[in-house]
């Protein structure tokens, strides 16, 4: 068995996974939401879009781990490393967008100490 199929393969498998994750995620999140409104829950809309966030923001992380496992790991070449930096850079600013967007904070802030009464 050659090494070249089977990273492509594995590269194929992690995005397959980061797509699902998203779809997974979504669906989950939306039934949820459904659930609360049904209940007649308070903030149902934050709830369902933090969700939504989450999912996304980990299959964003699946789907950067398949670019670089195939572009790296099959054909290193100078123009598909550029492109994989191309397409690591827009995921993570996808990423640090959603994090701001789910948390209200960038990442790398500590998150604020809650005083215990």
């Amino acid at each position: 068995m050659e090494f070249q199929p089977v990273v492509e393969q594995v590269g194929r498998a992690v995005d397959a996974a980061g797509v699902a994750i998203i779809v997974v995620g979504t669906l989950l999140a939306t039934v949820m939401a459904a659930l609360r409104l049904f209940r007649r829950q308070t903030d149902v809309y934050r709830g369902c879009r933090r969700r939504i966030g989450q999912s996304i923001l980990l299959g964003l992380e699946f789907l950067v781990a398949g670019d670089i496992i195939r572009t790296v790991a099959v054909a290193p070449t100078y123009e598909s490393v550029g492109v994989l930096a191309v397409i690591v850079g827009i995921r993570t600013f996808l990423s640090f967008s959603l994090e701001l967007e789910i948390t209200g904070r960038w990442p790398w802030h500590n998150p604020v100490a809650q005083v215990k009464d």
